[in-house]
């Protein structure tokens, strides 16, 4: 009867240097970017959900403007409290907290990196440049809730 690879010391070393080679060969930042997905950013933070994407009207063309027209995408978050609506052009990222309070909006990008932006009294942020990579949304309000969004992917 043979002996198994784990009993087997130069077989297991040999699994192991397999293992790590096959490891080295993920570039960095791959592993940065799944790390990140998972981050839990705040734990008091409320999740929103997503209610509105006009992505998913985008099959109907626009009667005034040409085909060279990109169309703002608007996406909506909600939760019980606060609803943040967001308008996506290719200069920048522009949003609003309904009811409007001050605070801090950031942009948590899959790579790791974080971008802040103040959120003024009528509750508007824009965040420049409008993040190029998939990124998680947070609102801190000076008051209520701090909420955060799924990963939105433009």
């Amino acid at each position: 009867m043979a002996t198994p690879w784990w009993k087997d010391d130069e077989r297991l070393l040999a699994a192991l240097r397999r293992a790590d080679e096959a490891a080295r060969e993920v570039p960095l930042e791959f592993v940065a970017a799944g790390k990140a997905i998972f981050t839990w950013y705040d734990i008091d933070a409320e999740l929103a959900s997503m209610t509105y994407d006009s992505a998913a009207e985008r099959g109907q063309p626009s009667p005034t403007r040409g085909p060279e027209h990109v169309p703002l995408r608007a996406l909506i978050f909600a939760t019980g409290e606060v609803t943040i609506e967001l308008e996506v052009g290719q200069e920048a990222l522009l949003g609003q907290l309904v009811p409007a309070r001050p605070g801090t909006a950031y942009t948590h990008l899959v790579t790791g990196g974080v971008v802040e932006s103040a959120i003024d009294e009528s509750g508007c942020f824009v965040f420049r440049p409008a993040p190029s990579q998939a990124f998680r949304l947070q609102c801190r309000p000076a008051s209520g809730t701090n909420v955060v969004t799924d990963w939105i992917a433009l």
